[in-house]
């Protein structure tokens, strides 16, 4: 029988803080004990899982006779932002941060970005990307330049308005950008966010973003399995975050919803190896917003569908919940990710449930994946089965 592994990841769901976090500026941050003080927080099938067994979840009552197997996984790469949590979980420990820039970017990356472009730049410096493009949107639209802004994670972000930059010409630009940012300069990700609106502050962002990410330097778990002849199925960002590599089909999604419509879509075919899924609205729309309770209604709407996900899983299929960082939307010091632990609830038919603790990387997910497949996987991490 065909083996199968869903892998869902519900981007920046930190279950607390990691001992080092307060090196990376986070004090006493936990996502899901923000979440859980929320009204509209609500997660009985994740409970049933174990969700609130897990170590350190010492705040929410404990399932008696958890479904799956439970744990966390601390970060073993000096990073807390998506390319870096994503590449662990498949199998690549980062040892060295990628570069950020709290001052904004030096001349040697915007001299040419100007030249490729001929457009000129405004901004430059750390900025929320909602109040970014209503504090620069009308020059923007009046003068054409580029509002390129970065945040505390390894990012060059492109804003422009779809009425003055199309999106695909904007992609464009955002490809220019990333030929340019390698080496010293190799940020993880170069954003294209489209904006729309007609100025004095009611600018919006759409939902034509797309990230143009490094390549992984080293094959990962998804190369792994693709080369086994398996099939390897990515839904919402993850062929921007793997920058394609590693993958047979993918799909992008305008948000959680569709991104569990997808998953769904693609369970229902005769496939074997890996649906691997990025949910991002809780990070994107919640997390960095600090809404707490847009973050907690999210969370329950996952846990509504969660029993949609389990009735369409085949006798052989596994699924694995997980996240990738967090952002503790409770945290009033900045915006920015929050260093965490990531929950990993390790779900199927012939699975005992478990306490499996404390991971010492990530990249026990990815390796279990592969070890589950049958394969004998030549990246970081041991199997959690």
């Amino acid at each position: 029988m065909k083996k199968r592994v869903i892998l869902i990841v519900l981007d920046s769901f930190g279950v607390g803080a990691m001992p080092d976090s307060e090196e990376f500026g986070d004090f006493d941050v936990n996502t899901l004990r923000s979440c859980s003080q929320s009204s509209y927080f609500n997660l009985p099938n994740l409970k049933k899982m174990g969700l609130f067994n897990i170590e350190g979840v010492d705040y929410l009552p404990d399932e008696e006779r958890p479904e799956a197997i439970y744990g966390r996984c601390a970060e073993a790469s000096k990073g807390k932002d998506t390319t870096t949590g994503h590449w662990e979980i498949a199998g690549i420990v980062t040892p060295q941060p990628m570069p950020t820039y709290p001052d904004g970017f030096p001349e040697e990356v915007l001299e040419p970005f100007r030249k490729a472009t001929g457009r000129g730049v405004l901004c430059n410096k750390p900025y929320s990307g909602t109040a970014v493009i209503n504090e620069y949107g009308d020059e923007h639209v009046r003068t054409g330049d580029l509002i390129v802004y970065t945040s505390a994670d390894s990012v060059f972000q492109i804003a422009a308005h779809e009425e003055i930059v199309p999106p695909e010409q904007l992609y464009e630009y955002c490809r220019a950008a990333r030929k340019i940012l390698t080496g010293k300069h190799g940020v993880g990700r170069v954003i294209a966010r489209p904006f729309i609106g007609k100025g004095n502050g009611s600018y919006e962002r759409t939902s034509r973003r797309h990230d143009f990410s490094l390549e992984p330097p080293k094959d990962t778990i998804l190369d792994e399995v693709k080369n086994a002849g398996m099939d390897v199925l990515a839904v919402g960002k993850i062929h921007d975050i793997f920058a394609g590599k590693g993958m047979t089909e993918f799909v992008y999604t305008s948000g959680n919803a569709e991104g569990i419509d997808r998953t769904l879509d693609y369970m229902d075919r005769d496939s074997d190896g890996l649906i691997f899924t990025n949910l991002v609205d809780y990070d994107m729309l919640y997390g960095h917003r600090r809404d707490v309770d847009g973050y907690a209604k999210a969370l329950t709407y996952f846990d509504e569908r969660l029993p949609e996900i389990v009735s369409k899983m085949r006798e052989e299929d596994i699924l694995i919940l997980t996240a990738d960082h967090g952002c503790d939307p409770g945290y009033t010091r900045s915006t920015d990710h929050t260093r965490e632990y990531i929950p990993l609830i390790l779900y199927g038919k012939s699975i005992e449930p478990r306490n499996i603790g404390t991971r010492s990387t990530y990249a026990d997910i990815g390796f279990t994946v592969g070890k589950y497949l049958g394969l004998e996987p030549d990246i970081e991490g041991e199997s959690i089965l």
